[in-house]
């Protein structure tokens, strides 16, 4: 029997001005970098729903994940080519910001999660309790049960 498909919020920088980028189609993944695995390492699977939202706003988009890559054991020179060949997805552009450069510099893990058929949705509140407050990336067998 196979695994039923999860529900994940991404929650975003909100002076990176992703979330416009994906409503508009200019980024088509999201990349997470970590020092440790952290989730949604081995947890981001092809079909299941994932959902985006600025920090401090509610959530506003919907999306299908199609493929995921993950990274491991990285180095900086490897990091730098991972973020220059995925910068157009990730990015909607190949420049790279020193911020986000400066960010996944020295980070061992990277995850990209790719996905399609974006849809803006009706905005709605998720209650974090039990996820910790710095989480900026929550995994749920059903979103509907940590709607506000």
């Amino acid at each position: 029997m196979g695994r039923r498909n999860m529900d994940h919020i991404a929650i975003m920088k909100k002076s990176w001005g992703l979330t416009r980028k994906i409503l508009s189609g200019e980024k088509t993944c999201e990349e997470r970098w970590y020092m440790q695995k952290r989730v949604p390492w081995n947890m981001a699977k092809p079909g299941d729903t994932i959902y985006f939202k600025d920090s401090g706003e509610p959530v506003g988009i919907k999306a299908k994940i199609t493929r995921v890559l993950q990274f491991d054991n990285l180095t900086p020179k490897k990091s730098e080519e991972i973020a220059k060949k995925y910068a157009n997805a990730d990015l909607g552009s190949g420049d790279i910001p020193r911020a986000i450069s400066n960010y996944i510099s020295g980070k061992r893990y990277c995850i990209i999660v790719f996905f399609d058929s974006v849809e803006k949705i009706k905005p709605f509140d998720i209650d974090k309790t039990g996820f910790g407050a710095m989480s900026a990336w929550l995994v749920v067998a059903d979103v509907s049960k940590i709607k506000k």
